[in-house]
């Protein structure tokens, strides 16, 4: 959809549920299909190849990926890099399939620009996911941009028997999949964040690496661990050969936004803390980080790559402002790249960070 349209459409959705929202707007993505591929083409564009970044050894379109949670099933695969993302993550998916928790479990503060879930990996199971991915890797429908697939515990496996439940997802995807994504750190899986205890982790990463068929393997953390848990999640992702880190998750920490009992916030009020968490990660590992919370602007992405992330990814600020954010960051990006007369993002990067981010010195 054109720029405006979003503008034009966002009361009317803002004014429902916000899953019915999210349902009705998917329908009609898929419904439209290559039709609707093709207008948001138009509207918005590819990333410039000028805006290429490496990240774990592969090729973004731009530092600008989407995030996991806006599209769990893989539906609208095919449709994300024509709004410009650079990366698209699907997910988070689990071995099994399941309804997630009791609904109302997702909660919108448009002042805030925040996002209040417990949604508990609702998803039509891994064996799904992988079949859709198959089938469009069969036809070359997704080869534009990095597919990862972010992997959760199913609500119902022991956290003893955790492994396995990884496993048999990382078996079933790893094929079809770019990267993938160990995510033992959102708060709507009772227990999950357990997993991020040194051991448990030792033990999940290893088993996903193993079986992932060479593909990159990142690790997603928690805004809410202390330095010294951050820590000993870093050596054991660079102990147990992660390609890099995704930081973060969302918060338990509502800040008194939105009295509506548990749930993970997300967007600018997390902005702070998760940059935090990418400058402290950063500056301990080479591996490479992925920042995401509560970017959704030009300057929010500028501060992460200033605090070392690689690449930065975007869920909140996509539902708050809509597809033409992403165009309008990539533009960004060049305008910058143009303005110091490089030749590519990579070459800005390269630089000293206060030659093109005075601020962050």
């Amino acid at each position: 959809m054109p720029r405006d349209v979003y503008g034009l459409i966002k009361p009317i959705l803002f004014s429902m549920n916000p899953e019915t929202a999210h349902g009705l707007t998917f329908s009609a993505l898929r419904a439209l299909g290559p039709l609707g591929r093709g207008f948001s083409h138009l509207g918005y564009g590819l990333a410039d190849p000028r805006l290429q970044v490496n990240v774990g050894g592969l090729t973004w379109a731009s530092p600008v990926g989407l995030a996991a949670g806006l599209d769990k099933n893989g539906v609208l695969a095919r449709f994300w890099p024509t709004v410009g993302f650079g990366a698209v993550e699907l997910g988070t998916v689990t071995a099994l399939s399941q309804p997630g928790n009791p609904k109302p479990r997702l909660f919108r503060f448009p002042e805030e620009g925040a996002l209040i879930n417990r949604m508990g990996f609702n998803n039509e199971g891994s064996l799904r996911l992988a079949e859709r991915l198959r089938r469009l890797r069969q036809k070359e429908a997704i080869d534009s941009v990095p597919v990862g697939v972010n992997l959760g515990k199913s609500k119902v496996t022991p956290l003893d028997e955790a492994v396995q439940d990884y496993v048999a997802s990382t078996q079933r995807t790893a094929a079809y999949a770019d990267y993938l994504v160990v995510n033992v750190s959102s708060p709507n899986t009772p227990g999950l964040r357990e997993l991020q205890g040194a051991e448990h982790l030792e033990a999940i990463v290893a088993a996903v690496v193993r079986e992932s068929k060479g593909k990159p393997v990142f690790v997603k953390f928690s805004p809410d661990l202390h330095e010294d848990a951050l820590s000993a999640a870093i050596e054991v992702a660079e102990k147990q050969g992660a390609a890099g880190i995704i930081a973060t998750n969302t918060s338990i920490d509502h800040r008194g936004i939105g009295d509506v009992g548990a749930g993970g916030l997300s967007g600018s009020p997390i902005r702070e803390q998760s940059l935090g968490v990418v400058q402290y990660v950063a500056s301990r590992t080479k591996l490479p980080v992925i920042a995401v919370g509560g970017i959704g602007s030009i300057d929010g992405v500028l501060d992460a790559l200033a605090a070392g992330a690689a690449a930065i990814q975007i869920y909140t600020a996509f539902i708050m402002q809509g597809p033409g954010l992403i165009a309008r960051l990539n533009r960004e990006l060049l305008q910058l790249v143009e303005a110091h007369g490089c030749n590519s993002l990579e070459e800005l990067l390269a630089r000293p960070v206060d030659s093109w981010r005075p601020s962050a010195a």
